[in-house]
């Protein structure tokens, strides 16, 4: 459930994102508040998502999806000019959010417990102060 948070709160900050550029530097009132409501909700649902997920790999997924996807609405809806060099760098962040998937806890080394011991008492044999 985890990583559909994580998608859900990816496509509301690149929502909210696109209503920043159709807020016109705040000058719309409409697009300015939806901006806030989708970027809080999805930072709410990123909240969510690291609740199971490490943070380095939930925000780098987060911020490499967000930006590929922003590319996109830029060049699609807003008619951005397409480059060589601007697709050949997109593809780069993909490829790394693909990297990152295989960065899970599944696939890391498993980190060694750390050992609690409670302090002696004077049943252990401890000095009385």
């Amino acid at each position: 459930m985890a990583w559909v948070f994580l998608i859900i709160g990816i496509f509301l900050e690149v929502l909210g994102t696109t209503f920043l550029k159709l807020s016109d530097g705040f000058n719309n009132l409409v697009p300015s508040i939806l901006m806030f409501v989708f970027w809080g909700s999805g930072f709410g649902f990123l909240s969510f998502a690291l609740r199971k997920i490490d943070i380095s790999v939930a925000y780098a997924i987060w911020s490499g999806t967000g930006i590929a996807f922003m590319a996109v609405v830029g060049i699609i809806w807003f008619g951005e000019v397409v480059s060589t060099l601007k697709i050949v760098s997109i593809s780069l962040i993909i490829l790394g959010v693909i990297g990152l998937n295989f960065v899970t806890d599944s696939h890391s080394l498993p980190q060694p417990e750390k050992e609690t011991t409670a302090p002696p008492t004077i049943e252990d044999g401890a000095p009385e102060s």
